[in-house]
C-alpha cells in the first residue's frame, strides 16, 4: 500500500529554523500538510484534539517537555499509540537511542540530515512513496 502523502504530519521543535528545514524536506518528498507545534505539550494538545495524524517528527531537546516525554505520552495513550513516531536529535549517544526504542520510538534520525536520509527513515516506518 502506497504512502498517503496528503496525510496530516506533525512536526515538533523548539528551534523555528529546524522547524522551517524540516517543512522543506517534508515537502521536497510532496507531504503538504504539516503542523507545527514548538514543545512536546503544544504537540500532545494538537495530537489530542485531531487524532488524524499519520506521522510525528520530534525533537528529543525541548522545554519544558521533551521529546521522550511526548513519545511517552503519546504511546500511553490508546487513541494516539499507533501513530508513527520519529525522534530527531543532535544526540547520537547509545542510551538515548536505547531510551527511545525502550519509549517505543518508531525510528531516529540524528542532525544534521537531508532529505535523503528523512526519506529513508519514513520508508522504514510508513512503507514507499
Amino acid at each position: 500500500m502506497a504512502v498517503d502523502t496528503n496525510m496530516n504530519v506533525l512536526i515538533v521543535d523548539d528551534y523555528k529554523t529546524m522547524l522551517r528545514i524540516i517543512r522543506n524536506l517534508l515537502r521536497q518528498l510532496g507531504f503538504n500538510n504539516i503542523e507545527e507545534a514548538t514543545d512536546g505539550s503544544m504537540a500532545l494538545q494538537k495530537l489530542r484534539q485531531s487524532s488524524n495524524f499519520g506521522l510525528v517528527i520530534s525533537d528529543w531537546n525541548m522545554e519544558p517537555m521533551t521529546g521522550l516525554q511526548l513519545l511517552r505520552e503519546v504511546r500511553a495513550d490508546a487513541k494516539l499509540k499507533h501513530i508513527p513516531f520519529i525522534m530527531v536529535t543532535a544526540e547520537s549517544k547509545s542510551e538515548n537511542v536505547l531510551a527511545a526504542k525502550q519509549a517505543g520510538v518508531s525510528n531516529y534520525i540524528v542532525k544534521p540530515f537531508n532529505a535523503e536520509t528523512l526519506k529513508g527513515k519514513m520508508v522504514s516506518v510508513l512503507g514507499d512513496f
